[in-house]
């Protein structure tokens, strides 16, 4: 079943990219006591991904700070090695923290999974952005189709805090 706004984050580690190497973090770990933007996208350096998802909340960094956000993440279905590279490739690395959702395991427990094998990706997680309140989900936006950014964009979700 899908997360749905009211409900808690379920209980998944992530690896969250750090400039000392990964570094293993649990949901309830990174979301307690915290304002937290999330956003899921089915992978680094995909298209959609790439071009009109992250650069949004790489260039609105300061305006989700000054409406009270603690941090910006992202996570997709990816090893913490290539979310490291994709960091630093999109000058995201110290503005955004990237959360590797390597075996989808965070993706399967909220719902947000979907198989992506037609397409030669195997599992991977939905596209959206969610308003995170010490781990409780506030607002959620879960794009319909993989290859859009609308509902799920910076904008959007900022427009909604």
């Amino acid at each position: 079943m899908t997360i749905k706004i009211g409900d808690k984050l379920p209980n998944a580690t992530f690896r969250m990219v750090t400039p000392d190497g990964p570094k293993p973090v649990t949901t309830q770990e990174y979301f307690a006591g915290r304002k937290i933007v999330l956003f899921g996208l089915p992978g680094a350096f995909t298209p959609t991904c790439h071009k009109n998802h992250l650069p949004g909340f790489i260039a609105d960094e300061a305006k989700f700070k000054a409406k009270g956000i603690d941090a910006i993440a992202m996570t997709s279905v990816n090893d913490h090695h290539v979310l490291a590279v994709w960091a630093k490739a999109t000058g995201a690395e110290g503005h955004i923290d990237f959360l590797a959702d390597g075996a989808a395991d965070f993706a399967k427990a909220a719902g947000l999974d979907y198989d992506a094998s037609p397409g030669g990706m195997g599992i991977r997680s939905r596209r959206y952005s969610a308003l995170i309140e010490d781990g409780v989900v506030k607002q959620l936006n879960i794009e319909e189709a993989p290859g859009k950014a609308d509902l799920s964009s910076a904008a959007h979700i900022l427009a909604q805090i």
